[in-house]
């Protein structure tokens, strides 16, 4: 029986939602990043082979304070905005896109921490702690009702990225009694539990064509009980931190999610002037790329292209965070757009990545290329849930003047 203990903790003062990141946060921690990123650049093929982020890569973003960007000041936190974390995510994607996703996977688990009873939320954030929080949304799980408050949870929950690295991990179950799945308006009742890495069996199974180095394994747990104080509700329950938080966070994972595509198509972009700057010429052919009309073309359109993926993320994690500040962030609605302006992001970064690639000649086609290895990694991101175009149907109904619904159970 896993009882994580819950004991109070000691009043700590409870931010406001008027409170604003103390000055210079944010563009420190980003510089920061930017300095530690050529490292984890040259160190790409280490991450690939090893199929996991490194745990002194980790350690070391840890110890800057990327794990707690999103917790409020009362707990140790840099309490930033979604839009300040973008730029953090965009830089570690472009320097090594599995290092990006990890990070990408711990910003948002601070959304998910954000639904667990306040006793159990400021355990995992006691006393300033850079927690590595890693969920799986996929709800692979039973989660049986037993006497005395407890959940008897069995599963096996595939795509736990990062889950080598955490020191938690939440994952998603179907609620049962008496062996049947319970009913609630949305179809069968789900809940994520969440327990300390150690209780979890990690089987290693995250052999992939992209993202390869996410560590992206499989998380089991077997009949543990697991008390009420580590299950919650993420997509309808209620914030157990005050301020923008408060709001539904479904419409901001979608965007986070986005950051790492762009992130991705930058360092393609990055790569291909790289390779054009060196002096390549491709065989047989009068100029070097980067004298080339037809490649300066391109590589012109692509960047374009990039700028728009870009500035529609921006604009819409600003218009996120707005309505969420003000209390008006709408679980139906604006996730509905968020998973629509997710889907053109990933699409339109897609169509960059490739392009680099088709530019780059022959030569990318080997594993050692930076541009073949991002090009895997994109089109992983864009298997993603949170990336699929089916949204856009949701969205565009909307739009027509239906009714908004929810994306995930369509009601």
């Amino acid at each position: 029986m896993v009882t994580t203990n819950v004991q109070p903790m000691r009043k700590r003062p409870a931010a406001t939602a008027g409170q604003q990141p103390a000055a210079g946060d944010a563009t420190q921690l980003l510089a920061a990043i930017k300095e530690l990123a050529p490292e984890f650049a040259d160190r790409a093929e280490e991450i690939e082979h090893s199929r996991r982020v490194p745990r002194d890569i980790i350690d070391t973003l840890r110890g800057i304070g990327v794990f707690r960007t999103l917790v409020p000041r009362s707990h140790g936190g840099f309490e930033l905005t979604v839009p300040e974390v973008l730029p953090m995510l965009e830089t570690l994607a472009a320097a090594d896109s599995s290092v990006g996703w990890v990070t990408m996977i711990g910003v948002v688990s601070q959304l998910f921490c954000s639904r667990l009873p306040r006793e159990s939320y400021d355990q995992v954030y006691a006393d300033g702690a850079s927690a590595v929080v890693v969920g799986v949304g996929t709800p692979a799980g039973r989660a049986e009702a037993v006497d005395g408050g407890y959940y008897r949870v069995s599963g096996r929950w595939p795509f736990a990225s990062g889950c080598q690295n955490a020191q938690w991990i939440a994952a998603h179950c179907v609620v049962c009694k008496d062996g049947e799945p319970v009913k609630s308006d949305h179809g069968p009742l789900t809940r994520f539990v969440m327990l300390r890495a150690e209780y979890w069996r990690i089987e290693e199974t995250w052999q992939a064509s992209g993202l390869t180095g996410s560590g992206s394994h499989h998380a089991v747990l077997d009949n543990v009980d697991i008390s009420e104080a580590w299950v919650f509700d993420l997509l309808h329950g209620p914030s157990s931190v005050p301020g923008p938080f408060e709001s539904v966070p479904a419409p901001f994972i979608p965007t986070l999610h986005s950051a790492v595509a762009v992130g991705i198509a930058t360092g393609a972009v990055a790569d291909l002037a790289a390779m054009a700057g060196a002096g390549r010429r491709q065989l047989f052919a009068a100029a070097d790329l980067k004298d080339s009309p037809i490649f300066q073309h391109e590589f012109g359109r692509l960047g374009a292209e990039l700028r728009a993926a870009r500035a529609l993320l921006e604009v819409q994690a600003a218009q996120q965070w707005r309505r969420a500040a003000e209390g008006m962030l709408d679980g139906k609605a604006d996730f509905a757009d968020g998973l629509q302006g997710g889907a053109w992001i990933h699409a339109a970064c897609t169509n960059i990545v490739s392009g680099c690639y088709t530019l780059g000649g022959a030569s990318v086609v080997m594993n050692t290329s930076p541009l073949q290895r991002r090009l895997r990694d994109i089109h992983a991101t864009r298997q993603h849930i949170f990336a699929q175009e089916r949204f856009y149907a949701i969205a565009g109904k909307h739009a027509l003047g239906f009714p908004p619904i929810d994306p995930i159970s369509g009601q």
